[in-house]
């Protein structure tokens, strides 16, 4: 049985941005089929900063993708910001990629011929966002690498590189934020750092979705969505509300 969230927060306004209801992924491999998610339901509201849990292969990073249009549902109905996924063309998604989700991947996917300024002025560019220059320069100095604006992806640390992905990310303030394992390639005063932007986009009105096996980083959250063979198991508030974070040890 699909797990549906508490009750709608109707008295304070909340929107929901985003929307899955009984969502499935199953892929083709060799002779055999394998089901990725299965009977997914979930919302997301406008300021909500949400964490989803669960250990490898347990469909986090697929979940991510059908939200972001990277992947499209076997079965099931996605509603972003408004909009029905699917049977949408391709040009659409592509629309909705660039003006309504802003991706953090765990592989970077930085350009290695641009220089950390260039690499997120590229992805204003392409938001078709104004003030690239500017934009770019503020939100690399909020996320510690005001010193490191013109040196190449091959010339910054695995973390560094970390915080220009999520600098490109943060920078179009886009009312969708996907992180998948955001905080993998970095010490901890620099995670707590970067959890502490994530947050304050969603207290900016954003939906922010968090995807990582770290349970610590979970406390942090507004709710905490929790994934097991592809199927949500639990998805509630921490029992105590999200916790401060200068609490988070890991």
């Amino acid at each position: 049985m699909a797990l549906r969230r508490g009750p709608r927060r109707e008295d304070d306004g909340a929107v929901a941005i985003v929307e899955l209801h009984g969502v499935a992924r199953e892929y083709e491999v060799g002779s055999g089929r394998v089901i990725a998610l299965t009977d997914v339901d979930l919302v997301v509201e406008a300021s909500e900063f949400v964490v989803v849990l669960g250990p490898s292969e347990s469909g986090k990073t697929t979940l991510l993708n059908m939200i972001g249009a990277l992947d499209a549902p076997t079965r099931g109905e996605i509603t972003i910001a408004g909009k029905r996924l699917s049977g949408a063309s391709r040009r659409d998604l592509a629309r909705y990629r660039r003006a309504t989700v802003g991706f953090i991947f765990q592989t970077f996917n930085l350009f290695p011929s641009l220089t950390a300024l260039e690499n997120v002025e590229f992805g204003l560019d392409v938001a078709r966002h104004s003030g690239g220059n500017r934009r770019a320069t503020e939100v690399l100095t909020r996320v510690g690498l005001g010193d490191r604006l013109h040196h190449f992806p091959n010339q910054l640390s695995g973390g560094e590189q970390q915080r220009v992905a999520i600098a490109r990310a943060l920078a179009t303030g886009s009312p969708v934020l996907l992180a998948d394992e955001p905080t993998g390639e970095l010490d901890y005063r620099t995670g707590v750092q970067i959890l502490a932007l994530l947050k304050k986009e969603a207290e900016n009105g954003s939906a922010v979705i968090v995807v990582t096996h770290n349970r610590e980083i979970a406390r942090a959250a507004d709710r905490i969505v929790e994934l097991s063979g592809g199927r949500v198991v639990s998805d509630a508030s921490p029992p105590s509300g999200p916790a401060d974070m200068d609490e988070l040890r890991w």
